[in-house]
């Protein structure tokens, strides 16, 4: 291809591509054009309208992102030190009924991408309540993300009435299913435990006839066995199994109570994970065994969760807190080493959302979404390998550049598409009224946590 064709060159650095081949190339050039990787080479000078100077730093695929909650940054240090279901009945569920409006969605989402941006995500799995405010907020800042509508049985922000959850999810997905090529359209049911098997399948339904993504929560804490086998006679995974939702289009998020006859069960089906260590850790609510799904095959990315519970959607915090949680819990210094979890970062990511023939490695063809890493840094100095200098040495904060769709957002650390200061504003005067609100009801002053409920 001539080099005036591109539209970016990178040029310089060490290149990983995370291709199946993990090719790591030194004076690296990489051309984009029309949003997609156009040339993979090395020791080449290109022209192009924008040549960026990657000397000096690691250029690698986007991180992606494979569970979170955007707008739950609002409650990021709301309820913290907790149990899983404290937190959750007594806390989140009654602030998410009580202030969470289309307002608030879009600006913690734009707050949210901010962070991600800004530490090496270009691409992401959110499921939470107002999916089309997150859409429009996508648009906005020009990332990837899969956006899944939620369902529960019982009223929440989006839905008063239940009920009706399936036409309004319907009406989501013909929006934008094929008019917003960054956006993947995805339906997600809460869990097991707040989902009547009625729901479980009519979603599920409802989702093979419209192609997309299914997700769940799944055995987050032991006490999901105990609840589903009492109601229903049967272990959580036995359970999906049986209404027939699992399938290579399904991805189960969590999965830290997984069994061997589970993980047998996700192997044969195609069912894929996404592992949320940190916010796991946090809640005290167990270790998913990766290792023992990555023997069997099975796809597992990395998330982060939402803010409520980790508190950061910085993926390099997730890559160090995966590699170490798992070398620890397993007393195995060899498992989970650094090139395994950088690839669940990328393109093992992609793969969780059905995304890899389009990103998670850089190669000719793929759409352009990559990031530049400064490792000209004191706690980056020396670099003997880099997959473990990225995983337990780097920062969010190292990421100099982010290009996504072949357009940059962010360059020398600052964002493109969104105002940071009034973005920030904006979530700061949410906060402002959730917590006047919550003093004046409980007549106790902060910090919290405040029980909203029980």
């Amino acid at each position: 291809m001539q080099s005036d064709h591109f539209d970016i060159v990178i040029q310089g650095g060490t290149l990983l591509t995370m291709s199946a081949k993990m090719e790591i190339i030194e004076d690296a050039v990489v051309g984009i054009k029309d949003g997609r990787i156009a040339l993979v080479d090395k020791n080449r000078n290109l022209p192009a309208p924008k040549i960026i100077d990657a000397d000096g730093c690691l250029v690698l695929p986007g991180l992606i992102n494979t569970h979170t909650h955007l707008p739950m940054v609002c409650f990021r240090g709301m309820a913290d030190d907790l149990p899983l279901m404290d937190w959750l009945t007594k806390h989140i569920f009654p602030a998410e009924a009580r202030f969470v409006n289309k307002k608030m969605v879009y600006d913690g989402s734009m707050l949210a991408m901010a962070e991600m941006i800004l530490s090496g995500t270009t691409t992401f799995c959110d499921g939470y309540f107002f999916e089309n405010q997150i859409a429009e907020a996508v648009q906005a800042c020009g990332m990837r993300a899969v956006v899944s509508q939620g369902f529960a049985d019982f009223a929440t922000p989006d839905n008063p009435k239940f009920e009706k959850m399936m036409a309004a999810a319907e009406r989501f997905v013909a929006r934008w299913q094929s008019c917003a090529p960054m956006i993947t359209p995805a339906f997600f049911c809460h869990s097991p435990y707040t989902c009547s098997p009625q729901t479980l399948v009519n979603v599920k339904a409802a989702a093979r006839e419209a192609g997309i993504l299914y997700l769940t929560h799944l055995l987050e804490n032991k006490d999901e066995i105990d609840t589903i086998e009492k109601r229903y006679g049967k272990k959580p995974v036995w359970h999906l199994f049986d209404l027939g939702v699992l399938d290579h289009q399904t991805i189960a998020v969590h999965c830290n109570w997984l069994g061997p006859e589970d993980i047998a069960i996700f192997a044969d089906l195609g069912v894929r994970v996404s592992h949320n260590p940190a916010s796991s850790m946090k809640l005290a609510a167990g270790v998913a065994p990766v290792p023992q799904m990555l023997e069997r095959g099975i796809a597992v990315g990395l998330g982060t969760d939402g803010s409520a519970s980790n508190n950061a959607l910085d993926m390099f915090r997730e890559m160090d807190t995966a590699a170490k949680i798992h070398k620890v819990t397993m007393l195995d210094p060899t498992a989970m080493n650094a090139q395994t979890v950088l690839c669940m970062a990328t393109i093992g990511g992609a793969r969780v959302l059905g995304l890899d023939n389009l990103i998670g490695s850089i190669e000719a063809g793929k759409q352009a979404d990559i990031i530049v890493v400064d490792m000209n840094q004191p706690h980056l100095t020396p670099i003997y390998n880099p997959y473990s200098q990225l995983v337990y040495a780097a920062r969010g904060a190292d990421v100099k550049t982010s290009i996504i769709n072949g357009k940059i957002i962010m360059e020398e650390r600052r964002l493109q598409t969104i105002d940071l200061t009034q973005t920030m504003d904006n979530v700061r005067k949410i906060v402002s009224h959730i917590t006047a609100e919550i003093i004046s009801d409980t007549g106790r002053s902060l910090p919290f946590p405040v029980p909203l409920s029980g």
